[in-house]
């Protein structure tokens, strides 16, 4: 193991204390100026502390605002969006891995080709579409593209799992009775528990906090998601509620962290498995 001398420890304390202050410094303060008052935001100092500590901006956010229906609509898009990711990039993977045929490998790389698509240039194109078959002001016009772009990446960490899944395992199940289908889903679908956590985690971060699908495809009240809601707090003239807006950047980024913080031993373990392996 390489040995690191004190004063190179003491410079890696720094910097990393360093990253960490700028990482975590703007959700305290966003956290922060959520119980601010009206006027604390017209002072001159906006990273002062509040002068008095209010709870009336969550009040106000949840009562009067729409914000339930966009968690609503959120939560929704998000759980169906990476259900549908999981099945569909552990199957893919699977049959691309261990049921090894002519072109897979050339498969893998036009799913790869994926991650190399800007989602600026689909949107004129799935407008069209969306319009014509009638799905615009719908969730599935989130849920259908997201799925789509998100795949290469879950598909790639998959297959980088199953790499190292002994083949011996599936044939000794298949010589004992089972089926296609049931090595899958009895065998290797369990084992990938920490590759679908790091799948899970990743997108759901991503579907969360997706914004140009939902400012493109949606313009009704009822169907907006978070990210778009937010807009609802700038008024006239870019006048700002701020107040509110923290309030709801604070309610609305809980879930991600919750998810994120019970689960990231796990998304370490299935990022680095394809890296520390083999």
């Amino acid at each position: 193991m390489m040995k690191i001398s004190g004063y190179s420890k003491a410079v890696l304390l720094v910097v990393s204390f360093a990253l960490l202050v700028i990482q975590v410094y703007p959700l305290v303060w966003v956290f922060i100026s959520s119980f601010k008052g009206p006027n604390d935001f017209s002072g001159d100092n906006p990273l002062s502390l509040p002068s008095q500590y209010t709870f009336d901006n969550y009040f106000n956010v949840w009562s009067k605002g729409n914000l339930g229906t966009y968690f609503s609509n959120s939560f929704i898009v998000a759980v169906t969006t990476i259900v549908l990711v999981i099945l569909f990039s552990a199957m893919a993977a699977f049959v691309i891995e261990k049921m090894s045929f002519k072109w897979s490998q050339s498969v893998l790389f036009l799913f790869l080709c994926g991650i190399m698509i800007p989602i600026q240039v689909v949107l004129i194109p799935l407008f069209i579409l969306y319009n014509k078959i009638g799905i615009i002001n719908t969730l599935a016009s989130l849920i259908l593209p997201q799925v789509g772009f998100a795949l290469p990446i879950s598909i790639y960490l998959f297959v980088s799992f199953y790499k190292y899944i002994s083949n011996e395992i599936m044939e000794a199940a298949v010589m004992d009775g089972c089926g296609v289908y049931q090595v899958f889903w009895r065998m290797i679908f369990p084992l990938s528990r920490n590759t679908i956590v790091t799948v899970v985690v990743m997108n759901l971060i991503f579907v969360w906090n997706e914004f140009i699908f939902a400012n493109t495809f949606i313009h009704d009240l009822k169907s907006r998601t978070i990210p778009v809601g937010l807009m609802d707090y700038i008024g006239q003239y870019g006048l700002t509620d701020w107040g509110a807006t923290f309030a709801a950047i604070s309610i609305t980024t809980i879930p991600t962290m919750v998810v994120y913080f019970m689960f990231n031993k796990s998304v370490i373990s299935g990022m680095t498995a394809g890296a520390t392996k083999g």
